[in-house]
């Protein structure tokens, strides 16, 4: 098989969402919540430096990491991840969860990467992979750009990757952040430099993202800055 291209350009967006402290939390629940009470054997797609991954660990799930950027590795290894920069190099059917957060976006051929992603999972109820990533193409941006997105999902499209990939959706794709949808377009027609500013981000995160989660209760089935869907297989 094809071997997926990751875009990434750097650490200085990811260490700025280090400090969207209630917003990561978020998508950790999203797998949290369904594996209270056993420990799971997870893979981090694209775990970057390890913001996702050490709240896995620190709820008591073991956590391997494939990240493909050597320098982005290294502060996993460092951390006490097991790392590894290929997923070739990775056995079939070994975990009970495999999540990606914001990476299919990078790969150009997304289809061929979840085909490679969910052998990756186990069989059997229970298990899951989680795939999180930035939705409507009418948000896409600089960031985008910089970042090295290829393009922004619907609940639609992102449903039928996961069929055509072979396997199936747990429940319906959702948005998430419906006001992260507003400041998303704001930010789009106001800023071009594709940077996201720390003291913004602080304020959005600690302020207006508890809202916005409020807000999904009744927006979730039609927009947001996100959307997710779990599959088994």
């Amino acid at each position: 098989m094809s071997k997926p291209t990751f875009e990434y350009t750097g650490t200085s967006n990811l260490e700025v969402m280090q400090d969207a402290v209630k917003y990561n939390a978020f998508l950790a629940s999203l797998i949290l919540n369904r594996t209270k009470h056993c420990p799971q054997k997870m893979l981090d797609i694209g775990a970057g430096i390890g913001v996702m991954a050490e709240q896995m660990r620190n709820a008591g799930h073991s956590v391997t990491c494939m990240e493909p950027d050597v320098q982005q590795a290294g502060i996993l290894t460092a951390k006490g991840f097991e790392v590894y920069t290929s997923l070739e190099e990775i056995p079939d059917e070994t975990f009970d969860w495999v999540y990606a957060f914001n990476v299919l976006e990078h790969i150009a051929d997304d289809g061929q990467a979840l085909v490679e992603w969910s052998a990756k999972l186990k069989p059997g109820a229970g298990n899951g992979l989680l795939i999180y990533v930035p939705a409507f193409e009418i948000l896409f941006s600089s960031m985008d750009q910089q970042v090295g997105h290829f393009r922004r999902y619907r609940k639609k499209e992102l449903t039928a990757k996961i069929r055509q990939a072979g396997l199936v959706p747990a429940g319906k794709a959702r948005y998430a952040d419906c006001l992260g949808f507003l400041a998303a377009f704001i930010y789009k027609l106001a800023d071009k430099s594709g940077n996201l500013n720390r003291n913004s981000l602080i304020f959005y995160d600690r302020y207006c993202f508890p809202l916005s989660k409020i807000g999904d209760l009744f927006f979730r089935k039609l927009f947001g800055k996100n959307v997710f869907i779990i599959a088994e297989k």
